[in-house]
């Protein structure tokens, strides 16, 4: 495994001024190749979990699905569990990691981003990096944006179209821009 890869795995991200950086953006030209592949005519579910191995670097349980297109530009940093299903045309930008637990649904268009920049205009080319965390059983519905540092609780419900950018409690629906918990789901 790539030792880039494993730095950022620790937390560890490079700076455009770090020797290290071109590996980094070496590494996001041979995701960039393989979502081009995942992303172009038909794949069987064998075919386009045996991609996204090779884009996310982790084996997949057979139970993982997922129907492309699919959007990353790094991949090396999402974790997935077991019975997760992720729709059409979702994005997920992982520099900052996530991880799906098992039993997780991501509805079409959906978006799990971990990365942003600096209000400061002379610091914008700086990349902030916070994980997200999707918990078991948890469902994103068409549409929502996940922002960087949520963690979804187990079993919540995020509604088409929700922006996310605080904590959601276990076993709760949240909604709107930005989201807010709508109720408690009985379970």
């Amino acid at each position: 495994m790539n030792d880039i890869i494993e730095s950022m795995r620790r937390g560890e991200r490079p700076q455009e001024t770090d020797p290290d950086f071109p590996r980094l953006c070496e590494e996001v030209e041979k995701t960039r190749r393989l979502v081009g592949e995942l992303n172009t005519g038909y794949h069987s579910p064998d075919e386009v979990r045996a991609l996204l191995e090779q884009i996310w670097g982790q084996p997949l349980d057979a139970s993982v699905r997922m129907f492309p297109p699919f959007y990353t530009a790094f991949g090396k940093l999402t974790r997935v569990g077991k019975e997760v299903f992720v729709n059409f045309g979702c994005t997920f930008l992982d520099q900052g990691g996530i991880t799906l637990e098992d039993d997780v649904f991501i509805g079409p268009g959906a978006k799990i981003l971990t990365e942003h920049h600096p209000e400061e205009p002379a610091l914008r080319h700086r990349l902030l990096v916070k994980p997200v965390v999707v918990r078991r059983n948890a469902w994103i519905g068409a549409g929502a944006m996940i922002l960087p540092g949520v963690t979804v609780g187990e079993n919540a419900i995020v509604a088409a179209g929700a922006v996310v950018r605080k904590d959601v409690p276990d076993n709760t629906v949240v909604a709107g821009v930005p989201a807010k918990i709508l109720r408690t789901l009985n379970l």
